[in-house]
């Protein structure tokens, strides 16, 4: 079980309510000012009535909410609490609830309602959902689910599956509404009013000429607006207007389309320019929080959120990435044990020098973070990495000065020698430009390798910035003070 606070010991959070009415608005909250995420009452109260056996209870607490606060609170709930609750609520939960669970989570679903139940709920999810739910579990586990499938939705499935992972046919939605080009706005509403496989939620028509090749398309609601008799082609946007996305094309550059253009959806072609399916911006807000979310793992030295891992699997993730700083560690330490002498001799310097490694790094930092993201955003290029390499290196220049004033006069009056602080001063001019160029020219460089740049720029970065001011500190007073 979670722990708690002692009771008396914490206010109700702000905008929580309690656990039967979910949400709470405080007086001085205006309309609309709502807060909707899990409050620790209602995790608490479905615990303790998990602990006493209360079914209806639980039940009572779980059957409110949405399925993505569901899929949550499942989340935070111990493997056995996850149990109990799946065995009283499974019956009425809506099968939404597992695109939301995290992969781990959701393999132990599989486990205790078994590849029959789950295929079923699976099958009354869009496809583009289903897809995302089968495409992180085993293989054989894939299979058992699809082989349990309807034929029909089963085919869709494992087409998708069979384009690139991360890629536009693995996002998009094979249910697509496209109009033919000879239809009439009268013709098209009563297609739409007749039809079943419509999906649920949908914001543009797609018209398609005779071959299914996308020549347009019109907003649902300029549909909804227009008399029957007029043709649909008369109030479409011409292809010419219309993003159309390769069915390879991968999830960050359609990201990245739907946010320079402004998409709510666009349609997804093949090599031929047939239509496919479409890719809407609820798919899009994921793929960009994944996106994001890979990057920090990525410069943690982290392949992914292991929360939910086994204590060894998450052990055995992070050691090689250990590993590679431990040896980068031992090439700065190698750096220090030349000068072991100097050091020796002068113990302010084992005192200050941690100072200048520690400023660049700190530095180098700060550049790269903001380069490896316009990277991914995409604006960062060769067109202008120059302008920005440029930039960085006077930046760095002038904090180096700066920050050379400030070490230098600490320096000085710590030790009273200033010798000693001209030469940490003039160290962290060195090192403070050595991290500006290391945060720019690491990651850009990286990228013209074709390798991720938030994969391998943090411990470039760190090693730079480490054997240079270690080496640009202990040399300088080496030669000038011994």
């Amino acid at each position: 079980m979670s722990e708690r606070p002692p009771e008396g010991s914490e206010e109700t959070p702000p905008g929580a309510g309690s656990p039967e009415t979910g949400p709470r608005v405080d007086a001085d909250e205006t309309a609309g000012e709502e807060t909707y995420a899990l409050s620790s009452e209602l995790i608490y109260a479905v615990e303790d009535a998990l602990d006493a056996g209360e079914t209806a209870k639980v039940s009572e607490l779980l059957q409110p909410l949405h399925p993505a606060d569901l899929a949550d609170l499942l989340e935070y709930l111990t493997k056995d609490e996850r149990r109990l609750a799946l065995d009283i609520q499974w019956p009425f939960m809506e099968p939404t609830v597992l695109s939301y669970l995290d992969p781990l989570v959701r393999e132990e679903v599989i486990e205790q309602i078994g590849p029959k139940a789950f295929a079923q709920a699976l099958s009354e999810l869009d496809s583009d959902d289903g897809v995302e739910v089968l495409e992180d579990l085993d293989e054989d586990v894939q299979h058992r689910i699809l082989a349990s499938l309807p034929r029909a939705y089963r085919l869709l499935i494992e087409e998708s599956l069979t384009y690139p992972e991360d890629s536009a046919g693995r996002l998009m939605q094979r249910e697509v509404v496209a109009i033919p080009s000879a239809w009439s706005v009268g013709e098209t509403i009563d297609y739409m009013r007749a039809a079943e496989d419509l999906p649920d939620d949908f914001y543009d028509l797609y018209i398609v000429d005779p071959k299914h090749h996308p020549v347009g398309f019109a907003p649902l609601s300029r549909v909804l607006r227009t008399r029957r008799p007029v043709l649909v082609t008369d109030i479409m946007d011409h292809d010419g207007d219309m993003r159309t996305v390769p069915v390879t094309m991968d999830q960050e550059e359609v990201a990245y389309t739907f946010r320079q253009y402004g998409l709510v959806s666009a349609p997804v072609v093949d090599e031929s320019g047939r239509l496919l399916g479409v890719i809407t911006v609820d798919d899009v807000v994921h793929v960009i929080d994944e996106e994001a979310e890979e990057d920090i793992m990525k410069l943690g030295g982290v392949t992914e959120i292991d929360l939910y891992s086994a204590t060894l699997d998450t052990t055995r993730a992070r050691f090689p990435w250990l590993v590679v700083n431990l040896a980068t560690a031992v090439l700065a330490s190698s750096v220090i044990g030349h000068f072991e002498g100097a050091i020796d001799q002068l113990v302010a310097l084992a005192v200050l020098m941690p100072i200048v490694a520690s400023m660049g790094g700190n530095a180098g930092t700060q550049t790269l973070t903001v380069a490896v993201r316009a990277i991914a955003m995409k604006d960062l290029t060769e067109a202008n990495a120059l302008r920005f390499v440029g930039k960085e290196l006077l930046v760095g220049s002038a904090n180096g000065v700066l920050f050379a004033l400030l070490a230098g006069a600490v320096a000085w009056l710590w030790f009273d020698s200033p010798a000693l602080g001209l030469v940490i001063a003039a160290a962290m001019v060195g090192t403070m430009i050595v991290a500006g160029l290391s945060g720019t020219l690491i990651p850009l460089g990286l990228v013209r390798l074709g390798i991720d740049p938030a994969i391998a720029s943090s411990v470039f970065l760190t090693t730079v910035t480490d054997v240079f001011g270690f080496f640009a500190f202990l040399s300088l007073a080496a030669y000038f003070l011994l």
